[in-house]
């Protein structure tokens, strides 16, 4: 335990100097190389940003957030140019169906869903998705900044209550349980938009009647 600490320490510390000259844009220039083509340890970075100065700690949640949904638009315009025979290419038809009848029918959260999950999330899978189905562009950086946001506020809450360490236990975790906390999100999800769907009906028989 001591020696895991440690060594989650010493990478923050070094994180932290590496950025330190790019003052608080260092989390945003990351977190745009993250989501355009680069793969980083984003939660990482967002951890230590928040850990060695937690009194800005929503900027930096606001910073990494952006940097996402500006560095996706790369991701984006690739999809948008070529994006469906991409997919086809990297996913069976069956999946390819449920992912475009998920756009079709809920883009938005099709895309702030997995925006807010770590990896091992193939969010850059959603991304060219959301593209190659004609996705709104502004809908497209809004559900990612939204998505990230969501994701990088609570990092920055539980790094400020448990320390930087914690971002190791729970991504170890997410690993290994990863499609049984993908199933139960998705359940939770599902029936928040089932109830969602139920009132937004209701009301529109009882204005029917009304009228």
């Amino acid at each position: 335990m001591k020696t895991i600490k440690h060594i989650l320490e010493r990478y923050s510390a070094w994180i932290w100097a590496l950025l330190k000259p790019l003052g608080v844009w260092g989390v945003f220039v990351i977190s745009v190389l993250d989501s355009s083509f680069m793969g980083l340890p984003m939660d990482a970075v967002v951890a230590s940003y928040v850990y060695n100065d937690r009194p800005r700690f929503l900027l930096y949640v606001i910073l990494a957030s952006a940097g996402s949904a500006l560095g996706s638009s790369i991701l984006y315009l690739i999809g948008y140019m070529g994006g469906e025979v991409l997919l086809r290419k990297r996913l069976s038809p069956t999946r390819f169906e449920k992912i475009r009848a998920s756009f079709d029918h809920h883009e938005f959260w099709a895309l702030m869903f997995p925006a807010m999950l770590p990896p091992p999330t193939p969010f850059k899978l959603f991304v060219l998705a959301a593209a190659a189905f004609e996705m709104r562009f502004s809908h497209f950086l809004a559900a990612i900044f939204a998505g990230r946001f969501v994701r990088f506020l609570l990092l920055a809450l539980l790094t400020i209550k448990f320390g930087p360490q914690f971002v190791h236990f729970t991504g170890q975790f997410f690993k290994q349980h990863f499609h049984w906390v993908l199933a139960i999100i998705l359940l939770a999800m599902g029936i928040w938009l089932t109830r969602r769907s139920l009132r937004r009906n209701a009301r529109k028989r009882l204005t029917g009647k009304l009228r």
